[in-house]
Parts: structure tokens; sequence; C-alpha cells
């Protein structure tokens, strides 16, 4: 069923409308305080908002404000499952029981529940813990054991609260394939602040801040051609924005970039630069796109560490940080090859 959602909530600064298509996962992204608990709060029917609308298929589940009369479904009522962080499965049921209790819920009799949740579960590949207490699981098993149980009541609508940050490492991909199957066709909206997670599961990204959208569209174009700083934060990208000349982006501080660029010269536009494809030297290179920065700081990233000055950030290898014997404070130059630039309107 496609989903249609406006609220607001003054006490925590929230404006908020968007849509998502039956059969379509969107995935909501943005720093913490940005809103995204609460919009799943809202739609679960957690939590009350001042106004608004929301309807699901045909079903209205709140109109709120105005001189209309007030709709407010309460939660067991609206077709939707929220699937948090935790697993939260009932300590004192077994791993069928558990799945079977949503089906229970909405009226079907013990032995079909318990068909739904065999095959919930099988449909997650922990069919064989399904006479096991739940207390038994190991932290992947029990999340397993979660999706399964809201996918086994069957809801209009999927919420899924950041399903993949309290696993272990190694679990974590297994689960990710799992959703990426189960996901499709369903109607979903995913809170997530791993990019991974949204090229994987997502068809689109709405980035939020401050209670409000400040970004939204098809998956990749978002994460690889970010508009906002801290979307390209999320990214994991340098953005440069300024305005477009004939041979590429010129900054508001002046700085010229030349890269590959079809857009008309004067308009608003940005570049999203990998760190990676940045070159850090000691000593300045001739040739263009070339920085002169201040490292304020280093920090590991995985097997690389970042380079952060003013408003850019490199990746290198320990190896390389160590032969230029960089530190806070050092005087480098950042350059960056033509090829890796790509300009877009803003």
């Amino acid at each position: 069923m496609s989903l249609t959602f406006s609220a607001q909530l003054a006490t925590r600064g929230f404006d908020v409308s968007l849509g998502v298509g039956t059969g379509e996962t969107v995935a909501i992204m943005g720093p913490n305080g940005a809103g995204k608990s609460t919009l799943l709060g809202i739609l679960a029917g957690t939590i009350r908002p001042d106004a608004g609308h929301a309807t699901l298929g045909e079903h209205t589940l709140f109109d709120l404000g105005g001189d209309r009369r007030s709709t407010w479904l309460p939660p067991h009522a609206r077709g939707v499952a929220l699937l948090a962080q935790e697993p939260l499965l009932f300590p004192h049921l077994s791993v069928l029981e558990n799945v079977a209790f949503g089906p229970r819920s909405a009226g079907a009799g013990r032995a079909a529940a318990r068909e739904v949740a065999a095959r919930s579960l099988s449909e997650m590949e922990v069919g064989e813990f399904g006479a096991v207490r739940a207390t038994k699981l190991s932290g992947g098993q029990s999340q397993r054991v979660a999706i399964a149980r809201a996918l086994a009541a069957d809801p209009h609508l999927l919420l899924l609260d950041e399903p993949l940050a309290a696993l272990d490492v190694g679990v974590t991909p297994t689960i990710r394939r799992m959703l990426r199957r189960v996901l499709a066709e369903r109607t979903v909206v995913l809170v997530t602040h791993e990019v991974l997670d949204a090229l994987t599961l997502a068809d689109r990204v709405v980035v939020m801040n401050d209670g409000a959208i400040v970004e939204h569209g098809q998956t990749r174009e978002v994460l690889e051609r970010p508009r906002q700083a801290f979307t390209a934060e999320l990214a994991g990208l340098n953005l440069v924005t300024g305005t477009s000349t004939s041979a590429g982006i010129r900054t508001a501080a002046g700085a010229q970039l030349i890269g590959d660029s079809s857009l008309p010269v004067g308009t608003d536009a940005a570049a999203a630069i990998r760190p990676a494809a940045i070159t850090v030297l000691t000593q300045r290179p001739a040739g263009p796109n070339v920085l002169a920065v201040t490292v304020r700081d280093l920090e590991p990233r995985g097997d690389a560490i970042r380079l952060r000055t003013g408003s850019l950030f490199a990746d290198l290898a320990p190896g390389r940080v160590a032969a230029l014997d960089l530190h806070e404070g050092s005087e480098v130059f950042f350059s960056v090859d033509p090829a890796e630039i790509e300009i877009y309107a803003r």
C-alpha cells in the first residue's frame, strides 16, 4: 500500500511531508536530533502530532487539526509494524510463539498462526529454532527472529529503526542480505545512519535535519551527488559549492577547480570529491586543482587515516601519513585530478 504523510509537532520543531509508493523502500537519514524517531513514532501511533494527516492505502491513520473532526487510529489498528534496533522478543515464549504473536493478535487461530510463523522463520533461515526459548538465541539469531515476527504480522507498512545497528560486524552482511530479499515489494520506511544500508536496501533516500526534509531523491543520486554539507558527510564525500565556469567551478572564496561540467556559466553548482581521490603533498605541485590547507586533526577510518582541514578531508594510508610526518597544524597541499571532479547543479 502507498503512504501519504504530513505532520507538525511544535515542541520538537517537526514539520514533515512525504510519500512512499506501494512496494517502495525509503531510507530516512540525518544527524541525531533530526526528527527520524519522531517520524517513526507518529507513523506507528506512539507519538501524536499537533496537526497533519496520513493515509495508508485507502485507510486514514490520522487526520488532525483545523475545523475537521479528528481521526486517530491506535497503534494496533494501523496495519503498521515497527522493528527497533533491539529485537525485544518475549523472553518467556519460544521462538515460534514469538513470531506467531502477530497473527494471533490479528485474530488467527493457534494452528494458522503457527503455520504463518513457521514460514516466516524459514524465510529468515532460523526455522530450526522454533522450539527454543528466545533467551537462548545469539544476537544475530534474535534479530532474524524479530524480522520474522514483523513480517508474520503481514503489515501494510513496515518501519525499520536502524535494524542492523546493534549487531556484530560479522553478522551484519548476512542480515542485510536477508532484508534485501524479504523487503522486496513491501512498503517500508527505513531509518539508518549507514550509507551501505541505504544503497543496498532503499529505492529512495530522504535526508532530514532539524525536523524537516532538506534533501530527497533516488538513492544513488542523493548519495553520489549531495547538495547539502551533512548529506555529503553521511556519504563520506567532500562537497565543494560555488558557481559554474566554462572550465569547472569557482568557490565563494575564489578558488577555481577544473572538472567535467556541462552546466551553463553562472549556475549554482556543486562537486562531490572522494577523500581517496585527493593527493596530499608537502610541496606545491604543478597543475590545476591545488589547494593550500592546514591539517586540523587526524582520525583512524578503518585501514586509512583521515586528514581533516577546515572544510575538506582526505584519506591516506598510515604509511603515507608517517612518511609525510603529518600532524595537527601541518601545512600541506591537496591536489585533485580534474577527471575526479564532476560538476552538477545544486
